[in-house]
């Protein structure tokens, strides 16, 4: 496990992220609309086998990240974006670990704030003065929901409680610069910590919407054991935090094998009484992936063929298409 520094000088605990940007969601439900992104450093899972020919097959892996100088770049966003392996193998590798930010919590809101600001919007306030709507918030990693990102979160909705905000709620202007809604990207392994329990269960310290995108990895399509990554009873109390709102998000190409192995998994989740609608996103980081153009990768329209078949909802990596192969969009 990677060794982070836990406080500064002053004695205020340090959060390692990789990235703060301002972009609009790209996959599921809340597709297209404008974002504030706080990616979180480390993960419990690696995901090598996304992409691979054989992905339950470590023995044959080609893993671009492994063999990529780290001290040739000062800047995340200088990486390139990978064809096989995990895609944001920045946000836990090891080898990447000098790349990454550690910040307090009121210095995480001030770089979420400053990623928001703009001619529309100049003090960065969820609320968008111009639209008159709120701005999303989304906390992604790595695994957002380690124990570090869990007290992190909770820390900086604090913080955000106590910033001017702006947004109107029932005709009122309410005095903070919480987000009204929140979405939690997880690979769904994590149990939730009591204080963050005690926090997103009491309205009155956070009275908007919790969305946990839960994207349970599989063996036949991320080469992740089903005993570490499957996790039913953990998803089940995200749930009732969230009141049903989420969604489990499957990456899969349209190999037979990987789709037996889905219907078995959605099942060990609908008996553990997580109902949240299931998306599927063909595999491929890049546009390239997606479209079938790179070996290991089926193309997007089999794979929606055989979601659509299921009665599933369709994803895709809206933001590949508009800017490309980049980091930080």
């Amino acid at each position: 496990m990677v060794k982070l520094s836990t406080t500064n000088e002053n004695g205020e605990r340090l959060y390692a992220y990789s990235e703060i940007f301002y972009s609009i969601q790209g996959e599921g439900e809340f597709t297209g609309v404008p974002t504030a992104w706080l990616r979180f450093y480390l993960c419990n899972l690696t995901c090598n086998g996304f992409g691979q020919k054989d992905p339950t097959n470590p023995e044959t892996y080609e893993l671009p990240y492994k063999d990529f100088d780290p001290q040739s770049v000062n800047r995340i966003e200088d990486l390139p974006v990978w064809k096989y392996g995990c895609d944001s193998s920045y946000s836990w590798a090891s080898k990447f670990k000098h790349l990454q930010y550690r910040k307090t919590a009121a210095q995480i809101c001030d770089d979420i704030q400053k990623a928001m600001t703009n001619e529309w919007n100049p003090t960065g306030t969820f609320y968008h003065p111009n639209s008159h709507v709120e701005q999303h918030m989304c906390f992604t990693g790595g695994e957002p929901l380690m124990p570090h990102g869990q007290a992190a979160v909770v820390d900086i909705m604090r913080e955000f409680s106590q910033r001017p905000g702006g947004a109107m709620e029932g005709g009122f202007i309410k005095g903070n610069n919480l987000p009204e809604s929140i979405t939690f990207e997880t690979n769904g392994t994590q149990a939730l910590r009591p204080e963050f329990i005690e926090f997103f269960d009491n309205p009155g310290l956070y009275p908007g919407e919790l969305f946990f995108s839960v994207s349970p990895k599989l063996w036949t399509v991320a080469g992740e054991k089903r005993s570490k990554a499957i996790k039913p009873e953990v998803v089940k109390e995200y749930y009732r935090l969230s009141k049903g709102r989420g969604q489990l998000k499957f990456v899969i190409g349209a190999g037979q094998e990987q789709w037996d192995e889905l219907d078995e998994v959605v099942d060990l989740f609908r008996q553990a009484g997580v109902y949240y609608p299931i998306h599927i996103m063909p595999t491929g980081a890049t546009e390239e992936g997606q479209a079938g153009e790179l070996e290991g990768h089926s193309n997007a329209g089999q794979v929606a063929d055989m979601a659509l078949a299921r009665g599933y909802h369709v994803s895709a990596r809206v933001h590949v298409y508009l800017w490309g192969n980049t980091i930080g969009v």
